[in-house]
């Protein structure tokens, strides 16, 4: 006898408010056999095959108009794979029953996803191309534990709710089903009905490909195959070798003239990464690719955390340009967000109806500059989809860093915030324990098992040990912008030259702090948007002034301890502010007057000096590697050091912020010997006025600084000097 179920019950799942489908769906062992239950709106008749003899086995009646078919096989105590014929108006069909399949996360899974230390969530959670029991289909799961029901919706279900209803792993609120026969390539979202009863559609937070603004449909992608990471990327990252980056945003980078269209990942892979190889730079840092709604976010609001934005292609033709850049032997840099994110409402907000995602409090979940969410780092969950985020795209993109963005708004619950706006943490103070304790696990795991990966902090204040290990109370970052030394720097270069000795102290204060963290030196894309004018623009006096200032000033910042970031369009020395909604300023390689490609063809040279001169870089995070020879010279704007490495080589550096040529200048060194000018900024090719010491100095045994020996040097204007020691 059939043990049919409650019309209340019935009412509620095909209202879609029925929170256990499996309960009440499939194949069930009643007195009388097997029963077996399914909800298929629309359909006119429905028979159940037994798969292994092939043939019908019984018919399924509608017990209910809106779709509710019932139907019994009588005698039959075990279950057995079956299949639904299900005839719809003229047309026959013959599915698999999603109600049919158990269980999909294992215990192991559930335990450490709960406990918030799973390294791959994305392996588990949101949509997988999957084979059960010989069925091909796609597993869906999604965490909302407060949820009263969670439906798969896609082009496979006509986006309808009833169909697909999810069961709820109480253990741990995720939900999950595998529908079978749903294709890579096709739409879905999770259709959630809330705590508090509204229905709302969801972006997957773990799909692996988003559509593009304005829509906002997840994409079933099969998950990217791992990246090995090779030794010569390993070596690249690492603290005594040079690094030199050049800095992103993919969609202004370059377009196409003829609409102002993007380029696609196909062709920046293959004019970005010529053009950056050839400039000798040897990393590319992208700003943000996780797909994002708005454009004027530049990315730094994503959404599809997991998923590169289609603007430029699909997630392989992504990957396909991250090869081609380690094909060249460029690393490559991702702008990483994992400080807040926008409240659209088809992502993270509210996701079931609580502040799941982010704090509940405003005080503390709501980002003031930037009308954003700031995610709850005290929920485990939460931590675990955001450090798995930070495996996956270094696993199964090869991204060889991680540039954290906005470190400090993290770390500081009264970042931008006035008294009475902020909650003290436990213990009454202004840092944010839970995201210190975030960021310390997610660099700490990247460290330990995905050894040569890097993660940078953009971190502006001065929160003690941001490059030391957690273990030593640090937050286990690798590198740190110095920020300090790009506001000091670009200060004093836009003073006027008349000016400058009141201020001497700028270009030499980042000395005194360059060995408390590994630091980078950053003219980023925040150094010439919102009115601050172009790095060009920026440098004072006439046109060969600015250029000469300019090109004066890279110089000394590719000698200065520490790694090197450019934002592109700044190695040709664009003349107006970047514009996230247009091309660089190519054409200005073509002006006759060459200002622009002598900027560039420095900027070039001081990458391959930079690379080919081991003092340079060696021992950026060791004071050995380092030596004032002139820091005091306030009336002439004259700086020069000394940089060294391991097998005492030797580079001098001498700057000259005047425009005034200084002839028979004389500095003391510590070692005699011959000296070769290997790079002058005022040289004619770089567009200079090709003041010099025409090859070789040789020191002298002339006292002067407090030294031995001394060189009688030539300073150029506006400009600075390398010299070398040979041997």
């Amino acid at each position: 006898m059939s043990v049919l179920p409650d019309q209340h019950v019935i009412n509620q799942i095909i209202s879609g408010h029925y929170a256990d489908p499996f309960s009440l769906l499939g194949m069930h062992s009643v007195a009388a056999g097997l029963e077996v239950r399914a909800l298929l709106p629309d359909a006119d008749q429905v028979w159940v095959i037994d798969v292994e003899k092939g043939k019908q086995v019984a018919e399924l009646r509608r017990y209910d108009d809106r779709g509710f078919f019932v139907g019994l096989i009588p005698r039959r105590k075990n279950a057995f794979r079956y299949q639904l014929e299900v005839r719809w108006g003229e047309n026959l069909q013959v599915i698999d029953d999603p109600y049919r399949f158990g269980t999909l996360l294992q215990e192991l899974d559930i335990w450490l996803l709960a406990e918030g230390t799973h390294l791959r969530p994305y392996e588990k959670l949101g949509a997988h191309l999957q084979t059960l029991d010989g069925v091909e289909g796609v597993s869906f799961a999604v965490w909302a534990p407060n949820a009263m029901r969670v439906s798969v919706v896609g082009e496979f279900n006509f986006w309808d709710g009833r169909r697909h209803p999810m069961r709820q792993r109480r253990e741990n609120g995720i939900w999950e089903l595998f529908i079978p026969a749903v294709r890579e390539g096709q739409l879905y979202k999770f259709e959630i009905i809330d705590c508090r009863g509204q229905v709302s559609l969801r972006a997957d937070p773990y799909a692996f490909e988003a559509q593009m603004r304005p829509d906002t449909a997840s994409c079933v992608r099969k998950l990217p195959d791992v990246v090995p990471h090779s030794e010569s990327r390993k070596k690249a990252n690492a603290l005594n070798q040079p690094v030199s980056v050049y800095e992103v945003h993919l969609g202004s980078w370059r377009r196409h003239a003829d609409d102002n269209f993007w380029l696609s990942y196909g062709e920046l892979a293959e004019q970005l990464v010529s053009y950056a190889k050839w400039m000798g730079f040897t990393h590319i840092e992208l700003m943000p690719v996780n797909e994002h709604p708005f454009d004027g976010s530049w990315g730094y609001q994503p959404l599809g955390m997991y998923a590169p934005t289609r603007r430029f292609g699909t997630p392989m033709e992504f990957k396909a340009f991250v090869d081609a850049a380690h094909n060249a032997g460029l690393n490559v840099i991702l702008d990483w967000v994992p400080g807040h994110f926008p409240s659209d409402a088809y992502g993270l907000a509210q996701f079931d109806g609580t502040a799941l995602y982010e704090y509940a409090d405003p005080r503390e979940g709501y980002h003031q500059d930037w009308n954003t969410l700031i995610y709850n780092y005290g929920r485990h969950e939460v931590r675990n989809y955001l450090a798995g985020n930070g495996f996956y795209w270094i696993e199964r993109f090869g991204i060889d860093g991680l540039r954290v963005d906005a470190v400090a708004s993290m770390i500081y619950r009264d970042y931008s915030r006035k008294p009475g706006e902020w909650i003290p943490n436990y213990y009454g103070g202004r840092e944010n324990l839970e995201a210190i304790s975030f960021l310390k696990y997610t660099n700490q795991t990247i460290g330990r098992e995905l050894g040569g990966a890097v993660t940078l902090a953009e971190e502006s204040t001065d929160y003690p040990g941001v490059t030391m290990p957690p273990d030593a109370n640090g937050l286990g970052f690798h590198y740190k912008w110095n920020m300090g030394w790009m506001h000091d720097s670009l200060t004093y270069m836009q003073l006027d030259p008349v000016h400058r000795k009141y201020h001497h102290n700028l270009m030499t204060f980042g000395v005194l702090y360059a060995y408390s963290e590994n630091f980078i030196l950053p003219l980023s894309h925040d150094e010439v948007v919102h009115g601050k004018k172009s790095l060009l623009d920026k440098m004072p006096g006439d046109v060969w002034q600015k250029f000469a200032n300019l090109r004066a000033y890279y110089g000394f910042m590719w000698a200065h301890p520490g790694k090197k970031l450019l934002f592109m369009g700044n190695e040709f020395a664009q003349g107006r502010e970047w514009n996230f909604d247009a091309s660089l300023d190519w054409h200005l390689l073509d002006d006759p007057s060459g200002w622009h490609s002598g900027v560039q063809h420095l900027v070039r040279d001081l990458n391959l000096v930079y690379q080919a001169n081991a003092p340079l870089y060696e021992l950026d995070y060791n004071p050995r590697g380092f030596e004032w020879l002139v820091v005091d010279d306030h009336e002439n704007s004259i700086f020069a050091f000394a940089r060294r490495d391991e097998q005492g080589g030797e580079v001098i550096v001498i700057s000259n912020f005047t425009p005034v040529p200084r002839e028979h200048y004389r500095i003391g060194i510590s070692r005699p010997g011959r000296y070769h000018e290997i790079l002058n900024t005022d040289s004619h090719y770089y567009r200079g006025s090709n003041v010099g010491n025409g090859g070789d100095i040789y020191s002298e045994n002339i006292s002067h600084h407090q030294r031995d020996h001394s060189i009688s040097v030539t300073i150029p204007p506006l400009a600075t000097v390398y010299l070398r020691r040979e041997a």
